[in-house]
């Protein structure tokens, strides 16, 4: 099996701790726009729409950052790009079309979080082929998510109503698999 070359130990330990420390910043972040949208529901549609494309562009960098410094140590680098790029792509679109994404909020919300799901899940698989200890959390993470996002798609006019609230428990959710993501780094790395 061809094993990429390996920066000195040093390097390979920064890179580590930053993704570390990248990921779990991003959790952290989600879950505070998570709490912010729970606790003032009142919030105008359009101010939600600066919090989460901003919440989900950070997000979608961070994981982009993470597999440019570490895709030859990690498990499944490839499904951290993808995740990273629809994210920044969908950010991107939320905060350049705010009105129009005022109006389809749900849908996007719930496209976001369906991709996000299923990358999570299929990443799941990998890490358990390779053994690696705690996969189950991230298999259940990302049927979460995925069916949090299904779910959005049904109702999109009571999605509306309740706009707030579902943001903040999806984003709280993404923000607990950022976290889960900065906690299980070390079984990622080759």
């Amino acid at each position: 099996m061809f094993r990429p070359k390996k920066k000195g130990k040093e390097g390979f330990y920064m890179t580590r701790m930053l993704s570390r420390i990248l990921w779990i910043l991003a959790g952290v972040l989600l879950i505070a726009a998570g709490v912010l949208c729970l606790v003032s529901p009142g919030t105008a549609i359009s101010s939600l729409t600066v919090v989460l494309g901003t919440a989900m562009l950070f997000s979608g960098v961070v994981d982009i950052v993470i597999f440019a410094s570490g895709r030859r140590y990690m498990i499944g680098a490839g499904w951290f790009l993808v995740d990273g790029v629809l994210t920044v792509l969908l950010s991107l679109f939320l905060l350049c079309n705010q009105w129009f994404t005022a109006l389809t909020l749900p849908f996007i919300f719930g496209m976001w979080l369906l991709f996000s799901g299923i990358s999570k899940f299929v990443n799941s698989f990998d890490l358990q082929r390779l053994g690696v200890r705690g996969w189950g959390w991230f298999t259940a993470l990302g049927l979460l998510l995925a069916a949090a996002g299904f779910l959005s798609f049904l109702d999109p006019l009571a999605g509306m109503v309740a706009i707030s609230a579902l943001v903040g428990v999806f984003l709280i959710l993404q923000g607990a698999a950022s976290i889960l993501r900065g906690c299980f780094s070390g079984r990622f790395w080759l």
